[in-house]
């Protein structure tokens, strides 16, 4: 009967908010993220963006009001690697669409967002933690293909999708994914696939008609790679070792890559090298202990130096594989260990708002709390990173979202009743 009462409560709010054109936080600590703090401010909202952020805030009369006296209010939370809406269950096929068969192990044509699953289970309790939105990345070979940017909105895929694709994921701290023996072939490869790309540029009409030698890569591939080759599209490449992120470096030096590092376990020992080149990095701060030979230097401070050496930070989940699924919804968590090694807190709120939509080319909708900016916000009952707050409200442009959770429902399923 609770279940049914929490669905019911659900689909009431979300109604309600379809015909609420205007919406007002009052009374909160606003971080804006982009700006200064502001104690007991108000950001307005109408038809789903924010139109003023301030201490001295107008509110029409018609305004529904959440009262946020004693709370935090920041913007959405931005996830920067899920398998979000791909992978339900490990252990049934029909529920994974994260990775392409390819052809060499290269998958460039493949758009994983396409398989995306609105109904997943996953979005309820990701969303109910603060993240408003996520980056959904393809895994497995040496390109795993494109990625793409979804709101955790309930309703279909094409609700959810914000723009796609926002980046090409590739790796290279596998060479067995990569169908290679070694680093250094899986480079090679990686160049000559590259080399290719460029080739095709130049001469696809003679490559159309059988008029030139053979490439590395089908024509789809080819094709999905030009503009990562041409600089439009990032590439993010997944590498732990220093050495492996140091031939990351000198892969974008040679090809004018937009580079983005994922993982990064010993990226402060190259901290330096990758400020100096502008590299932003993906990376985590919950893992203590290497899981790896690739992992060895990895350190619980690595965001946090590399912070301070002018590194551009997005905090990710990097401590298996259910972080990136079902336990996505930890980010918070992520945050909050960084703060604890070493990064500021400022910083570590960026990390996960501002730095990420800035990395991928959507700061201009969301990431932050200023007018004409998507209205992405999250009412939190103290700071975000503190184990014992919890989400209050959670806002997809303009429109709130209640859904219980699987967890919500099991808990009032199997609560104990009193007599």
């Amino acid at each position: 009967m609770r279940a049914a009462i929490l669905i019911a409560v659900f689909v009431l709010a979300a109604a309600t908010t379809v015909f609420a054109q205007t919406i007002a936080i009052t009374n909160g600590t606003i971080y804006p993220v982009s700006s200064a703090p502001i104690p007991n401010g108000t950001v307005l909202i109408r038809d789903g963006v924010i139109v003023a952020v301030g201490a001295r805030v107008n509110v029409p009369a018609d305004a529904r009001r959440i009262d946020a006296t004693g709370k935090i209010v920041t913007p959405g939370l931005i996830n920067s690697v899920t398998e979000l809406g791909v992978v339900e269950i490990d252990q049934v096929k029909d529920t994974k669409d994260d990775t392409a068969k390819g052809t060499s192990n290269i998958s460039a044509a493949f758009r994983v967002w396409e398989g995306l699953n609105p109904a997943s289970a996953t979005f309820a309790p990701t969303r109910n933690e603060g993240i408003t939105t996520a980056i959904v990345t393809p895994h497995g070979g040496l390109i795993s293909g494109q990625a793409g940017v979804i709101d955790l909105v309930p309703g279909h895929s094409a609700d959810m999708i914000r723009r796609a694709p926002v980046a090409m994921v590739a790796q290279i701290d596998n060479a067995n994914d990569a169908g290679t023996g070694a680093r250094g072939e899986l480079m090679g490869k990686l160049r000559t696939l590259l080399d290719d790309v460029k080739f095709y540029m130049n001469f696809g009409a003679d490559y159309d008609r059988g008029a030139t030698r053979s490439l590395s890569a089908p024509r789809a591939d080819l094709e999905a790679l030009i503009p990562v080759v041409t600089g439009k599209l990032p590439l993010i490449i997944e590498a732990n070792r220093m050495d492996e992120i140091d031939a990351a470096l000198a892969l974008a030096h040679d090809y004018y890559l937009k580079l983005i590092i994922v993982g990064g376990a010993e990226a402060w020992l190259s901290a330096e090298r990758l400020a100096a080149a502008q590299i932003p990095v993906l990376t985590g701060a919950m893992s203590n202990i290497p899981s790896s030979f690739a992992t060895l230097n990895q350190r619980q401070e690595n965001a946090g130096l590399l912070r301070r050496a002018g590194v551009r930070v997005v905090l990710v989940a990097t401590s298996g594989s259910d972080v990136t699924r079902f336990n996505a919804r930890n980010l918070k968590y992520e945050a909050g260990n960084a703060v604890a090694y070493g990064m500021t807190h400022d910083d570590a709120l960026r990390a996960v708002t501002l730095t990420p939509a800035e990395v991928f080319g959507l700061s201009d909708r969301i990431g932050s709390l200023q007018p004409g900016r998507d209205a992405n916000v999250v009412v939190w009952s103290g700071d975000p990173f503190e184990f014992s707050t919890v989400v209050e409200h959670v806002l997809i442009k303009g429109r709130e979202v209640q859904e219980p959770s699987r967890q919500d429902l099991l808990i009032e399923r199997y609560r104990p009743r009193l007599k």
